[in-house]
């Protein structure tokens, strides 16, 4: 009886420990521990975990490679991250490649990405430290919603209070159903493009005339650059200003002269008071002028009664026939 019962005994252990066995190499497995093939550590440090447990999976390049070991807390600001990652994955992991917390699906559970980077760097070595991206958390993306959804609410309203005031305005309506308004700014438009164009001109001559004044054509650029037209044109200021002292000093004189003949006139002395003063003077110049008048009247009665004698009718006649051919050759050049 006691041999049977023995039996049974060991038999009993041995499936128990068969058992547990089985347990822990199917809960190693489930974790992805790698139980049959080599791995290496390496860590990472965040500031919030966002619920990032022990045994969660990690990604490379949206691939599955290892778990997370272990988590640490340092202290109130840094959270250390082991993670174990498949030995095969190691040669494309660098030092740069980007440690960050995400999520599986959009509620799934959360996983630690490594994104490696465009720029080279040598291998990343095992136990080393990955560089952090910080992570948005849920709470800050809720908040900032919140802000967002106040601020998208303000300018819903400032946007219905506008329409409200557009559709409220009598001047603005009367602006847009006025048909000849098109016109007018077409119009407008067609004058605008025109001075435009003007301007445009206008700028090009300027630059015309300037690039010849630079090269010394044009009446402008010879003024600036011949010498021999500036040593003329500083003559001529020389004479000009000559002239003005001379003119300056017969205004002199003739004001001289004035006081002078004024004198005279006060004084009582001179031929100048005498033919201003003396009246008998006057009526004698006065004769002699009528005399003159009578005198050419007569020479002139002469000319004509000679014109009329026949002694001198010809040689009147040829100097008329004369006239009339001097005259007519002006006329045909």
């Amino acid at each position: 009886m006691e041999a049977p019962t023995k039996n049974n005994m060991k038999l009993g252990l041995m499936v128990l420990a068969g058992l547990v066995v089985l347990i822990l190499t199917l809960y190693g497995i489930g974790k992805n521990e790698h139980l049959f093939g080599s791995n290496f550590q390496l860590k990472v440090r965040f500031t919030n975990v966002s619920g990032l447990m022990t045994g969660n999976n990690i990604r490379f390049a949206g691939i599955q490679v290892g778990t997370v070991k272990d988590i640490e807390i340092v202290n109130d600001t840094t959270i250390e991250v082991t993670m174990l990652i498949d030995q095969r994955v190691k040669p494309f992991i660098h030092n740069n490649a980007v440690a960050s917390i995400g999520t599986e699906g959009l509620m799934g559970n959360k996983v630690i990405n490594i994104t490696p980077s465009t720029k080279t760097a040598p291998e990343a070595a095992a136990g080393s430290t990955l560089p952090a991206q910080r992570n948005i958390n849920t709470d800050e993306m809720l908040q900032t919603l919140y802000r967002t959804n106040n601020n998208i609410a303000d300018i819903s309203d400032g946007l219905k209070n506008t329409v409200h005031r557009i559709q409220g305005s009598v001047a603005l309506w009367a602006i847009l159903n006025d048909t000849s308004l098109a016109m007018r700014i077409r119009s407008s438009l067609v004058h605008i493009d025109r001075a435009a164009s003007n301007a445009e001109s206008i700028t090009r001559d300027i630059s015309s005339l300037v690039e010849q004044t630079k090269k010394g054509q044009g009446s402008v650029g010879k003024l600036l650059t011949d010498t021999a037209f500036y040593q003329n044109l500083d003559q001529a200021v020389q004479t000009i200003d000559s002239a003005g002292k001379k003119a300056g000093d017969l205004a002199k004189h003739f004001d001289e002269m004035t006081v002078r003949v004024q004198e005279y006139i006060d004084s009582g002395r001179g031929p100048v008071n005498a033919l201003l003063k003396d009246s008998a003077i006057v009526m004698k110049l006065n004769a002699s002028l009528d005399n003159i008048q009578k005198g050419t009247d007569g020479f002139s009665q002469n000319m004509e009664a000679l014109k009329h004698n026949f002694l001198f009718r010809g040689y009147f006649r040829r100097l008329e026939k004369e006239k009339k051919k001097q005259s007519t050759n002006t006329v045909v050049r």
